[in-house]
């Protein structure tokens, strides 16, 4: 059955290039390939697809610089992304979610776990793009379901689709500890497993730009070995 979905490949190794791309197609997504960013990036500029896999290293540009681009013009700004990357440090996955990557996957990766997380990505964009509920506003953060948007008083704060959906259920659960699991399941769409940090990296990147002290929070408490809180006041 055919998902009549756009999916733009951006990876130098041909290997992996043509293994992500044969996986993919055979869920039924359209699928267009590229070798370096400059040239993913000119295919996008002549149609923009529903997601993209960025390689993290790349020849010439790489894919942070290339991920900027794409977040700096407002036709590409919410492209959903997900960055491949060889480097396993907590300074790389932090690098890439504040460039504007939505997700990250470190090499060696399974397919499947990319196309679950593909299809979550997917899935939780359409939602996005349908939400019209009301104004949320909890402990001076005010949060637009239509337009995606997040302020602290009048400054607009710039998040990514992960760290805002992460944000949007948490003040939503206002004093309510919400567990890893649930936010995982929630906001990734797939069971907690293995050794991944990806919750913690977007947790820590939202702290960041919410200007939070992870040791001393004025907004999202973690509760150890549990989940997270936010605090109303």
């Amino acid at each position: 059955m055919s998902t009549e979905k756009l999916i733009y490949i951006i990876e130098d190794d041909e290997n992996i290039r043509e293994l992500v791309r044969v996986a993919l197609s055979s869920f039924g997504y359209q699928v267009k390939a590229f070798e370096t960013a400059e040239q993913g990036l000119d295919a996008i500029r002549i149609e923009i697809p529903s997601l993209v896999v960025f390689d993290l290293m790349l020849p010439f540009m790489d894919g942070i610089s290339a991920i900027k681009i794409l977040r700096a013009n407002p036709k590409t700004q919410d492209l959903p992304i997900i960055l491949l990357t060889a480097k396993d440090s907590e300074l790389d996955k932090v690098t890439g979610l504040d460039a504007g990557a939505d997700d990250y996957l470190t090499k060696p990766f399974g397919i499947l776990e990319l196309t679950a997380r593909v299809r979550s990505l997917l899935r939780r964009t359409s939602n996005q793009q349908s939400d019209s509920e009301n104004i949320i506003t909890v402990n001076g953060i005010t949060i637009n379901p239509e337009t995606r948007e997040v302020f602290m008083g009048q400054e607009l704060i710039e998040l990514t689709l992960k760290e805002y959906e992460l944000l949007k259920i948490l003040v939503e659960n206002p004093d309510k500890v919400v567990s890893r699991d649930e936010l995982l399941n929630l906001v990734w769409g797939y069971n907690y497993v293995g050794e991944t940090r990806t919750l913690d990296m977007h947790i820590r990147t939202l702290r960041q730009k919410l200007k939070d002290d992870a040791e001393h929070p004025k907004y999202i408490k973690t509760v150890r070995g549990v989940g997270y809180r936010f605090k109303p006041n």
